[in-house]
């Protein structure tokens, strides 16, 4: 089971493929400020 990231605390690094194709990662925004946003059952109807 995965454990709950709790509000406020750091994010684990983690990679994703952008629409374009490229990969990128939390790390590349390192210093930054970034809002991660999850939702559930994106391109599906309702």
């Amino acid at each position: 089971m995965r454990e709950k990231i709790q509000e406020g605390k750091k994010a684990p690094d983690f990679s994703v493929k952008a629409s374009n194709g490229e990969d990128i990662s939390l790390s590349d925004y390192l210093g930054k400020n970034v809002v991660l946003y999850f939702y559930p059952k994106d391109n599906t109807p309702g």
